[in-house]
């Protein structure tokens, strides 16, 4: 769903969320430069290698145009590097990035791999698909900084390199075409504020995070920490760091379930992985403990799971934003344009909202019986290309 409000955006707020890293896993932080939507301060014209591509806009999704802009009409090889397809975001993300190449006729081939969580795996698969005459790489860099010098021999042959969520370091612009991700620490600030108002301001909050040592995790949790300061009521359990889940069902359930046992009563969860927190709702319901207060981003279960425990446990709410799959078009459109020579300045930060809320009658969860449990709604698909997905 396209989110339709203006995006209010500062210098300041580009530059904090620079740092963004992953929603499933990133281990660096990475500069999206500066500069609001409609910014002309940013670098169209810098003189970089990539000279037509804005870095460091802020906007929102509705902001992203078709891809049909940047296509250009020479024969183009594009690649997706993933750093470990482990979950349905990651699948769901490919899903959208092939069926966004699939509109540009001139793309003969579309190149997938899999890092499995593997820096060195990454580092190859980059240079493999260098080797292959792939032109535009967007890569989700689970591997963070370690993979910088592969990207910036891949840029050097004139490779039109663009990380998503992911940061690797290095400079948007010069080392590489762009960094484009969401808002994270605000994706953070605003899940935790709607958590602890849903608390009526009291009681203890935990927080969820990805693998050990994500500085995506860490941006949200920073973005936790700063609601939590503006709720003295509210203590937060986790206070020096958040939970490692790995962003994996069943490791969130088990985690979870020693949560419990450690704590005895839990009032509200933030997650940043919507698809894990249903493992974690599992625990409670195992656990035979009411179910918490519970925002992250959204799920087709997670949704489904309130609307089958809400009346058995009332202080059981939840909200979400967006799982944001959708970052990955701007991503493509980038390389595209960069390695066309076609102006683009669409943002390469994008501010996420609330895009359903239980307390709010005008928000309610979406549920569509007839998608997979683990289908996200929000991602960028389609009904017919998420059913084709899971098929």
């Amino acid at each position: 769903m396209h989110i339709k409000k203006r995006a209010v955006a500062a210098a300041s707020a580009a530059a904090a969320m620079a740092m963004a890293l992953s929603a499933c896993g990133g281990l660096s932080t990475s500069s999206t430069g500066s500069g609001g939507s409609g910014d002309s301060g940013a670098s169209v014209g810098s003189g970089g290698p990539w000279p037509t591509v804005k870095v460091g806009g802020v906007g929102v999704q509705a902001d992203i145009p078709d891809i049909s802009k940047f296509c250009g009409t020479k024969p183009i090889k594009v690649g997706y590097a993933d750093g470990n397809n482990n979950n349905t975001w990651r699948k769901a993300t490919i899903a959208l990035f092939k069926a966004q190449a699939a509109k540009c006729s001139n793309i003969t081939q579309v190149v997938v791999t899999d890092a499995q969580n593997n820096t060195q795996k990454a580092i190859s698969d980059i240079n493999s698909m260098v080797a292959q005459g792939v032109n535009v790489i967007v890569t989700f860099g689970d591997a963070g900084q370690a993979l910088l010098p592969t990207v910036q021999k891949a840029t050097a042959a004139g490779v039109a390199v663009v990380p998503i969520v992911s940061g690797i370091g290095g400079t948007p612009g010069k080392d590489y075409v762009d960094f484009v991700s969401e808002n994270v620490e605000t994706y953070g600030k605003n899940l935790a504020d709607w958590t602890a108002k849903a608390m009526h301001g009291k009681g203890n909050l935990v927080m969820l995070g990805g693998v050990a040592g994500s500085a995506y995790s860490q941006t949200v949790y920073d973005g936790v920490k700063k609601a939590v300061a503006e709720h003295p009521g509210v203590h937060l359990l986790n206070a020096d760091g958040y939970v490692a889940t790995d962003w994996d069902v069943s490791k969130t359930q088990q985690v979870v379930a020693g949560l419990i046992t450690k704590y005895g009563k839990i009032d509200g969860i933030v997650s940043d992985f919507g698809g894990g927190s249903v493992g974690g709702i599992r625990a409670f319901i195992a656990a035979n403990k009411p179910l918490p207060v519970w925002s992250a981003n959204d799920s087709n279960e997670f949704a489904s799971l309130w609307y089958q425990y809400h009346k058995r446990y009332p202080s059981y709410q939840i909200a979400t934003e967006s799982s944001r799959n959708w970052v990955v078009e701007a991503a493509l459109n980038k390389g595209l344009a960069a390695y066309n020579g076609i102006t683009d300045t669409e943002p390469s930060t994008y501010n996420l909202e609330i895009i359903e809320d239980s307390t709010n009658p005008k928000m309610m969860p979406k549920y569509d019986k007839s998608l997979p449990a683990d289908a996200i709604l929000s991602s960028g698909l389609t009904t017919e290309q998420i059913k084709a997905l899971y098929k």
